[in-house]
């Protein structure tokens, strides 16, 4: 019987291993736009995010949105877009990601309140659907294709 493992990279997926944090996320560290940084994994949100206090770490450019953001207990939140941005996980890549920037306090918040480390970002289905990902839970690992 093969493996999960062994049928994806048949298929040409690349195996991405994931951190579980002490609240039981799952993390990656990707690099945007050359520097890296520590992502939660989540399948939930619809589109990947990035702190407003990364803006600078990552020489994002943005634009205002009206678009209003919810998730994570807030509502309501500012956004702005940053658009033509690359991003790297494990060998995965890609060029022209867009991202949704707003205020990660809230989540970075409560991370901390349970000895986690804050993260930079939230990488959502979007880049998700792009890669074609498969999340192994058992393995800890996801794969990108």
């Amino acid at each position: 019987m093969s493996t999960l493992r062994k049928f994806l990279v048949q298929k040409e997926y690349n195996r991405i291993r994931l951190v579980v944090t002490k609240t039981s996320h799952f993390e990656v560290k990707a690099v945007l736009n050359g520097i890296e940084g520590n992502f939660i994994v989540d399948t939930g949100a619809s589109n990947s995010c990035v702190g407003f206090e990364a803006v600078e770490k990552f020489s994002l450019f943005t634009q205002d949105s009206d678009v209003k953001a919810a998730g994570a207990g807030a509502t309501d939140m500012l956004t702005q877009l940053s658009k033509k941005n690359t991003i790297q996980i494990g060998k995965w890549s890609r060029k022209k990601i867009p991202l949704v920037l707003f205020d990660l306090t809230h989540v970075n918040t409560a991370l901390i309140n349970h000895q986690a480390e804050p993260v930079d970002g939230i990488i959502g289905a979007d880049i998700l659907k792009k890669g074609k990902a498969v999340i192994d839970y058992d393995k800890k690992c996801m794969y990108l294709k």
